[in-house]
């Protein structure tokens, strides 16, 4: 098959070889491969005592990134993509959004509501009534509030175009945009602190809210106006970048308090955990230019099943964990971590892709 060929008549979505990835590409793929540490290390944290429950909580705080780095990743692969081409066709992405998120969003919510229900939060469906909340509100499993609030973006991508548009090139929009941003943020991470703090069982639904992670979307639009001075300072001041990135790490293990088991002690609504996330991001980003990961021309085919491997990957790692992790963790807990990771990764990704094949075989209606 030739590579090169036109992608009309293409399903949507459909992955080809040739494409270079971008910063967002190779930040999906970063932050997916990370968070699939995360339902296994909350697992491993409860066998665990003394010095390596110390280091799961570091490591758990270590990849604190993954959301709001796989956010960044989205929005500026798609406003770089769509800017491109100058102009936004909402019809034409959402319908590609219904194969790449909507529609695997579907399928994986009632695979844990259905086959899995344990893996529910906050409360078990009992009717029909419930079962539809729990649907929607990302609670059949641990990791789909996450997607709850994903979807919410892509919705809203028309007001984050028209962002994009209103900025331009002008760096004097660019500050007022960033500033206005900062602030909007710090005052919702106040707010939200003040409320989940108060009653977090009442309040739990902020954490799918959008705004929580807006800071994250609009950089990375930011990052797609003012690509080529945004780089040159990235590179200008790595070192400095890295130390930050190194002390906001280091503020959330001490907001832990010693509290090693309790992994929520610090969330990414913290002040703490936001710095940390923006100072990945910006580590990352430096290390994919100075690597020249974007000349890797399977980069935008991984990424391209990174958010379908990601829905999937608590589903595979629940199976492993009851087949022969726990067993394997209480005898040899870090190598059921470095055994447990990398299946569940092999098993979210391969099986998004074999769902890919199997769909991209259906015949494609011809307009």
């Amino acid at each position: 098959m030739n590579e090169h060929r036109s992608t009309t008549g293409r399903r949507p979505g459909i992955f080809l070889p040739h494409q270079e990835g971008d910063i967002g590409d190779f930040l999906k793929v970063f932050a997916c491969t990370a968070v699939m540490v995360q339902p296994l290390l909350a697992q491993l944290v409860r066998l665990s005592t003394g010095p390596t429950q110390l280091g799961l909580a570091i490591l758990d705080n270590l990849v604190k990134y993954t959301a709001p780095a796989f956010i960044f990743g989205i929005l500026y692969t798609t406003i770089r993509t769509h800017s491109g081409a100058g102009v936004f066709n909402y019809r034409h992405y959402l319908r590609q959004q219904w194969a790449a998120l909507f529609w695997p969003t579907i399928y994986w919510t009632s695979a844990y509501l259905l086959l899995l229900p344990k893996l529910q939060q906050e409360q078990h469906y009992h009717n029909w009534t419930s079962f539809a909340w729990q649907f929607v509100n990302g609670n059949a499993a641990p990791h789909l509030w996450y997607n709850t609030m994903m979807l919410q973006f892509i919705i809203l991508m028309p007001c984050f175009w028209a962002l994009h548009r209103l900025v331009g090139k002008r760096p004097q929009r660019g500050w007022v945009v960033a500033i206005g941003i900062a602030l909007i943020t710090l005052a919702w991470l106040a707010l939200y602190q003040h409320l989940v703090g108060q009653n977090p069982s009442h309040w739990y639904l902020l954490d799918r809210v959008w705004v929580s992670f807006l800071i994250y979307a609009v950089d990375g639009i930011l990052l797609v106006n003012f690509r080529r001075p945004l780089l040159k300072a990235l590179l200008r001041f790595w070192p400095q970048a890295v130390v930050f990135t190194i002390a906001s790490l280091a503020w959330m293990i001490v907001q832990m308090r010693g509290e090693w088991a309790n992994l929520s002690v610090v969330s990414y609504y913290k002040f703490s955990a936001t710095l940390y996330a923006l100072g990945v991001i910006s580590v990352v980003t430096i290390w994919w230019v100075v690597k020249q990961f974007g000349q890797w021309r399977g980069m935008h085919g991984v990424a391209t099943y990174a958010y379908r491997a990601y829905l999937g990957n608590v589903f595979w790692q629940t199976l492993l964990w009851d087949w022969w992790g726990r067993q394997l963790a209480t005898t040899h807990l870090w190598l059921a971590l470095v055994l447990l990771w990398p299946a569940t990764w092999l098993l979210a990704f391969g099986f998004a892709y074999l769902l890919h094949l199997i769909w991209g075989r259906r015949p494609v209606k011809q307009k």
